[in-house]
């Protein structure tokens, strides 16, 4: 099961390290990373997205409580919560190609931030579903290179 947690951590270098490495010695694989700062240039948060058993999350989490630069740990409910990704897509693209892709592109709201004789780089944000219907529409154009962030997610309602 796919599990999103959000560390607050102290703005320190080696924190990332140290916690990427806690999962990696338990086997398991981050499948997406998002670190920033917050309002509080003192702390920054980490958003990890994680493929594991529900047991396995709860042992995680109590390993990262442990960590000295940790201030806090939570859980993200998928189903509460604002998720969003930022992913670049470089496309092959023709003056007969061009037309349909700028008309793919508009569907989804995404934007052309580069425009070059052979390609096209769009920049979409959104959840991961709608990035990856749109980075399956384009495939048969031909995806040249295809840059991610990694979610960000914040729970939805009043901060507590």
């Amino acid at each position: 099961m796919n599990h999103i947690i959000s560390v607050l951590v102290e703005n320190k270098a080696g924190v990332l390290a140290k916690i990427s490495g806690l999962f990696s010695r338990r086997g398991f694989n981050i499948e997406s990373l998002a670190v920033g700062p917050t309002d509080d240039e003192k702390i920054s948060r980490i958003t990890l997205s994680v493929n594991a058993e529900e047991h396995s999350i709860e042992q995680i989490v109590k390993q990262l409580y442990k960590l000295i630069n940790v201030i806090k740990i939570q859980e993200l409910d998928p189903l509460n919560i604002v998720e969003r990704e930022l992913v670049l897509i470089k496309v092959s693209a023709d003056s007969k190609t061009r037309p349909e892709i700028l008309e793919i592109v508009s569907v989804f709201r995404a934007n052309i931030v580069d425009v070059g004789k052979k390609t096209i780089m769009i920049e979409i944000t959104g959840n991961s579903s709608k990035v990856k219907a749109l980075e399956d529409l384009l495939r048969p154009f031909g995806i040249l290179e295809l840059v991610r962030t990694g979610k960000i997610a914040c729970s939805r309602g009043s901060k507590s």
